[in-house]
């Protein structure tokens, strides 16, 4: 099977369903910003973090994945059986992040992104979820998106954050807290 397959050389490309759309298309830009931020994940996953966290994103990725197949399809036109998401992986975020808080110390001041390569990969991959999510609620002012969608990827920058918070603790990073000027 050839990768190239030239029909997007004028920029078009086809929805699950069979519709064209232009490159650009809010659905277009919508499921790229979701394979965007499965790619980050997949960054941090290959980081020397404990395997439950790698395993918990390795789900997370499959999740994304079906979230870019809901994105892609044309919800008038797709006749594709395509996994849906679940009450429970919602649950599974909320979940893992109310174990991670329970270690965590309370949150005083906001956290600026660093204090290592790892905490700063969740940092990057959270921006990317929230601008996904931004997208993603754009996107469902005109057209159908399952609201698992939305839901999912506003408590999948949450979970990201409290991530990032666990591994700065757990690598024995400071938090970059934010103290303003006055």
């Amino acid at each position: 099977m050839k990768i190239y397959t030239k029909t997007g050389d004028k920029g078009q490309t086809s929805l699950i369903g069979g519709t064209r759309v232009p490159k650009y298309h809010l659905r277009i830009e919508t499921y790229g910003t979701v394979d965007e931020l499965n790619s980050y994940i997949g960054l941090i996953m290959c980081q020397d973090i404990d395997p439950h966290n790698q395993q918990l994103l390795k789900e997370i990725q499959d999740r994304l994945f079906t979230i870019g197949a809901s994105l892609a399809a044309d919800p008038e036109k797709s006749k594709m059986k395509i996994p849906d998401l679940h009450e429970t992986d919602i649950t599974l975020l909320e979940n893992e992040m109310d174990l991670m808080n329970e270690t965590l110390p309370a949150l005083k001041h906001f956290v600026l992104p660093g204090g290592n390569t790892v905490v700063s990969f969740c940092h990057i991959a959270r921006c990317v979820c929230r601008r996904a999510e931004r997208l993603t609620v754009e996107l469902a002012e005109n057209s159908f998106v399952d609201e698992h969608v939305t839901i999912y990827l506003n408590r999948l920058s949450d979970y990201l954050f409290v991530l990032a918070r666990k591994l700065s603790a757990y690598f024995k990073a400071e938090e970059n807290i934010w103290i303003p000027r006055v």
